[in-house]
């Protein structure tokens, strides 16, 4: 079996969520929500689009987009990945989002997984992503990526893969404000 980076992240947010949806295939239903919807078909058009303002910008020698890559930990879809001038490469994310002066986890999570199939598909370094911001006029922003990210998304999709493979019921995070609006809260033993 090898993760998604929503794996990751749904269980960085909460090891149960893992639990509830992928052993016991409990549907959180998120098609549902007007934003993920909105977001999936603005991330097509733009994928679409070249924004080749946007690559030369960051000294973008070249370009694969809309890319599926694989290893033995991880799966997933990359919008674009980079080749840069220095010889490193970089993924690029469209968010259908409002850039708020800071980067949620989430996105990071996601770039720094995405970090983890380019290295491992390309054999290229890969030090920093970047995330554009469709609802912000597509602000471009650049986000560093270190080893130790890395090395940490290895283990977290070790950590899944256990709970998944082996029905393992895990601990509830320990943020409980995340409880309150979780799809699982009424069948979580908290």
């Amino acid at each position: 079996m090898s993760c998604t980076p929503s794996h990751i992240i749904e269980y960085l947010y909460c090891p149960r969520f893992t639990y509830f949806e992928y052993v016991l295939c409990i549907p959180q239903y998120e098609e549902r929500h007007f934003k993920v919807e909105k977001g999936r078909q603005v991330h097509d058009i733009k994928l679409e689009r070249n924004k080749d303002y946007l690559r030369k910008r960051i000294g973008v020698t070249e370009k694969y987009a809309d890319q599926y890559l694989t290893n033995n930990l991880l799966r997933g879809k990359i919008d674009e990945v980079l080749l840069l001038n220095d010889g490193t490469m970089a993924s690029l994310d469209y968010k259908f989002a409002k850039f708020e002066d800071r980067i949620y986890d989430t996105y990071r999570t996601q770039l720094e997984c995405y970090a983890v199939l380019i290295e491992d598909n390309y054999g290229k370094e890969v030090n920093k992503g970047f995330l554009v911001y469709t609802r912000s006029s597509n602000k471009l922003v650049e986000v560093e990526i270190n080893g130790k990210s890395k090395q940490d998304i290895k283990q977290v999709c070790n950590e899944v893969v256990e709970v998944i493979e082996n029905n393992k019921f895990p601990k509830a995070t320990k943020y409980k404000q995340r409880c309150l609006g979780c799809t699982y809260r009424n069948i979580c033993i908290k």
